[in-house]
């Protein structure tokens, strides 16, 4: 399977999700665009993976990338191309599909629960997942569900956490990603965020428990598991007889 990773800064990489990929061995390229806003050609390219970052989808004038960027993951979603968009990347795919994207009322950051809602369980891409189910959050920002799109969780704070759209595009709002070093980069580079809130927590308290990690991670690798499958059928659909 042949993956492109787009990474907006340095300190959100791929956490959890740099093993999975080295485990199944799959062609994994990127575009870094903190060090060169090049994209390539869709054609050949199975997964997009859309990573996060402290910027806004409309901070066009300080990252002029952005246009490009929201153009590149429109056409991929056209294409039928599977896209995985997290935090800032999940307000991406949610801009490129038409949708707004704009400040919500609370900031989000640390462990909340998250609510999925009745289109969960008519996706296998949650399969795994509880009816309730705590997750690491580190947003301001917040979008309307894209038109079409399949509604699939909400917390307390903020009521689109999570949509399918035509099964192969996956929005998150939320990290499954997070590991602990991730999540002590990103408390490093983003302290001025922890303020006293309702929603946000210390950082001693984000990082007291490893085995939340290893739980969110968990559930990652299933929903990763279920998009390679997708597109290993999908590529046997297609395939000629002879």
């Amino acid at each position: 399977m042949k993956v492109h990773v787009l990474q907006h800064v340095p300190f959100e990489g791929l956490g959890s999700i740099e093993r999975w990929l080295a485990d199944r061995r799959d062609e994994v390229s990127f575009t870094r665009f903190f060090d060169s806003p090049v994209l390539p050609a869709v054609a050949g390219i199975d997964l997009v993976i859309v990573l996060g970052g402290p910027m806004g989808v409309h901070d066009e004038e300080s990252c002029p990338w952005l246009v490009a960027e929201k153009r590149f993951v429109g056409d991929c979603i056209d294409r039928g191309l599977a896209v995985l968009g997290i935090c800032l990347g999940a307000q991406i795919i949610a801009a490129a599909l038409g949708a707004q994207v704009y400040p919500n009322p609370e900031r989000e950051i640390g462990w909340w629960p998250l609510q999925l809602l009745p289109a969960a369980a008519d996706s296998p891409l949650f399969a795994g997942f509880p009816a309730e189910v705590e997750v690491f959050h580190w947003h301001g920002d917040t979008f309307d569900l894209p038109p079409g799109a399949d509604h699939i969780a909400r917390s307390a704070a903020c009521a689109h956490q999570a949509f399918v759209y035509r099964e192969r595009t996956v929005g998150l709002q939320f990290h499954l990603e997070t590991t602990g070093d991730s999540a002590r980069q990103l408390i490093a580079m983003c302290a001025g965020e922890i303020v006293p809130g309702p929603f946000i927590q210390s950082a001693a308290a984000m990082t007291a428990d490893s085995r939340r990690f290893a739980r969110i991670n968990g559930l990652m690798y299933g929903l990763l598991d279920y998009l390679a499958r997708g597109i290993a059928g999908g590529r046997e659909s297609v395939r000629p007889e002879w």
